[in-house]
């Protein structure tokens, strides 16, 4: 597929679509109880950021959330770090969940590689949440106890998240594809109570018994009291005796016969919901802790009006339990929406096995990452030639940015009519802050715009904001889903350090950022992994997607290195695929891309073949703990192994380090 220039306008929505989209149906409450008139999303996004507090109360009020106590305040202060929101109400986000219930609409559908698809009425997640609340009890759990869940994406994973939040605890939770030293370094900083644990999973057609991990983990974890033990790899044999305290999950969905109704312990708004986890490739995760009603708000105003759901839809996102957006595909049941949750290598047996999906479950929203849309284009996959995705209206994307090829290979080989969302947030919010919106066009590898409520800016060096440059992306207004702290930072100076130490009292992201004169984004990668040649700086995303368009390729990862004489190299490192090498000509055709597409002065220093390339367990490269080490500096301080999915393929650059100057 040949190159698309960006910005390269590719859909617009009917009207129709846009009459139907529910940002349409906020524009017209606005307009009816608050006389506000707004006649494009710019306008609405410059009144929702320009007022934040009457932004967020009229977010409470159309969603109509359910407090125990009234509101008097909206938001503390404009002091970040610091602001709180809507402090004097007690909600609790179960309790929204359910609280628009139709008990005979499917509330989940789930498959996984060993588990046929099923689907799980309202109903039964209702009564199946109410009897983990009624074990948790029973168990002890109260108000701000943490539990904990070494788990998939199953349905029992979103049910003890449910029963969780409806007491008042805190939920954590890890993939059991995490390492055991991964796992032990972010639970035990929370000290749970309770763990939700199977006996292993299956993945890529392999089987892998975690009975043995789990009690490793079990070990270090003191304040561990019960575990709730799900079969899922064995449902007949599966051996839990060496688990503190094992509970099977048969016990537990049986404990009461009686069909307990769910209680709810109402929590200031500030309150815990959960604690993920940053990577924590360069020492232990950050545990950061979001509260339940920014969560709650913050969630339904991007599911409901930037990913558009609703009763009739069906919710898709590829995650594990290890990353943030599974706590945003399960937020999808805020809106009434049904969720798809899937459990398996999305590449097994081939390429094609989500879009499969896609078609069984007659998803509407299909949400992925960059890279599986990047893989799938190189790897020729047609799923519109393939499945029926008639009932496909949407495609998101995030985790890195999607190059304009990617929006373009999507209207080509899915769905010619088809909404393109690439999304960009990130494990600290929760969310996305950039992201999509049905009432607006897609250009080629741009995201649509700024999210409502959310006052995102590109600042130069001077922290001047700027348009259509580069710059570094900031908030400069709080978020309902900011960490409300980060755990056992008692002074709180973690938390600066990781997002105001740069602008004082100004959220930095770390993400380089344009904002064009239209409104939409583009986001070039992280700034501090920037490729900076004769002063000329561009993301590193851009000569990513220029080594892309070499079909010999299947990955790469560059590093921009100071030396002494104030210079820098910038050494590229490519994967190739099956059956190729790197030869003299496949790499003066990658000079030969990056030269054109990004510009002479970014052709890489030099080329190498590695075997792979190192990625946390979110599926990010180690741009910036490459160039560190390639900097001299030793492997213990610039990453920690267990924090990756393939820790050895760190091994070539330690010893590459060894040699390069």
């Amino acid at each position: 597929m040949g190159t698309i220039k960006e910005g390269t306008l590719l859909w617009e929505p009917s009207e129709e679509q846009i009459e139907r989209a529910n940002i349409t149906e906020y524009i017209s409450w606005l307009k009816s109880h608050k006389n506000l008139n707004f006649s494009n999303y710019q306008s609405l996004w410059q009144w929702s950021v320009d007022g934040v507090e009457s932004f967020w109360a009229s977010i409470w009020e159309y969603f109509q959330i359910q407090s125990k106590n009234p509101y008097e305040t909206v938001l503390t202060t404009h002091a970040m770090p610091g602001a709180k929101w809507f402090p004097e109400s007690l909600i609790n986000y179960t309790e929204h969940i359910f609280k628009n219930r139709k008990d005979d609409q499917i509330a989940i559908i789930h498959t996984s590689e060993n588990r046929e698809k099923a689907e799980v009425t309202w109903k039964k997640l209702y009564e199946d949440t109410a009897k983990v609340q009624q074990t948790f009890k029973k168990l002890g759990v109260v108000k701000g106890d943490r539990v904990v869940a070494y788990m998939p994406n199953i349905y029992e994973t979103v049910v003890c998240f449910l029963a969780t939040a409806s007491l008042g605890a805190i939920w954590s939770s890890a993939s059991p594809d995490f390492g055991t030293q991964s796992v032990i370094d972010r639970f035990k900083q929370i000290e749970p109570k309770i763990m939700i644990a199977i006996d292993g999973y299956e993945y890529g057609g392999k089987t892998f018994n975690r009975t043995e991990t789990v009690t490793k983990i079990q070990s270090e974890l003191p304040t561990l009291e019960a575990t709730i033990a799900i079969p899922y790899l064995d449902d007949s044999n599966a051996n839990f005796n060496a688990y503190k305290n094992p509970i099977h999950w048969d016990r537990v969905v049986s404990f009461n016969e009686s069909k307990p109704a769910l209680t709810y312990e109402y929590v200031p708004f500030n309150d815990p919901l959960w604690i993920l986890f940053s990577s924590g490739t360069t020492g232990k995760p950050k545990a950061i802790v979001q509260s339940q009603g920014g969560i709650l708000l913050e969630h339904l105003k991007a599911l409901t009006f930037h990913v558009d759901l609703a009763e009739e839809s069906r919710f898709f996102w590829f995650t594990t339990t290890g990353w943030m957006m599974w706590n945003f595909l399960v937020g999808g049941l805020l809106t009434g929406s049904t969720i798809i949750l899937y459990d398996g290598n999305p590449s097994y047996p081939d390429k094609n096995r989500l879009w499969k999906l896609a078609e069984e479950t007659k998803a509407t929203v299909f949400g992925t990452s960059a890279s599986y849309i990047s893989a799938c284009m190189k790897d020729g996959i047609k799923p519109g030639e393939s499945f029926d995705l008639s009932s496909l209206k949407s495609i998101s994307s995030t985790g890195s940015p999607l190059p304009p090829e990617g929006f373009q290979w999507c209207y080509d080989k899915v769905k010619k009519d088809l909404w393109i969302a690439s999304v960009s947030g990130g494990t600290d919010v929760c969310s996305a802050f950039i992201l999509g919106s049905p009432v607006l066009p897609v250009h080629a590898g741009e995201l649509q715009c700024r999210g409502l409520g959310a006052k995102i800016e590109s600042f130069d060096e001077k922290a001047q904001s700027r348009i259509n440059e580069i710059g570094e992306l900031v908030l400069t207004e709080p978020f309902p889903s900011m960490p409300i702290f980060f755990w056992n930072d008692k002074n709180g100076s973690r938390l600066n350090e990781s997002y105001f130490d740069v602008y004082p009292g100004i959220w930095r992201h770390g993400d380089y950022l344009k904002i064009t004169d239209r409104g939409t984004c583009v986001i070039y990668g992280r700034s501090d992994a920037t490729i900076n040649r004769g002063g000329i700086r561009i993301g590193t995303s851009e000569i990513y997607r220029a080594v892309d368009n070499i079909n010999e390729v299947s990955d790469s990862l560059i590093v921009d290195v100071p030396n002494q004489n104030g210079d820098s190299t910038t050494p590229l490192f490519v994967v190739m695929k099956d059956g190729y090498t790197l030869t003299n000509e496949i790499k003066q055709s990658i000079k030969q891309q990056i030269r054109t597409q990004c510009s002479p002065r970014h052709v890489p220093t030099s080329i190498y073949e590695v075997p792979d390339l190192p990625r946390t367990l979110n599926g990010k490269k180690l741009e910036v703990p490459i160039k560190k080490l390639l900097m001299g500096k030793p492997v213990d301080q610039v990453v920690n192994k267990g924090s990756l999915t393939n820790a050895k393929a760190l091994d070539y650059f330690i010893k590459f380090a060894e040699k390069y100057d």
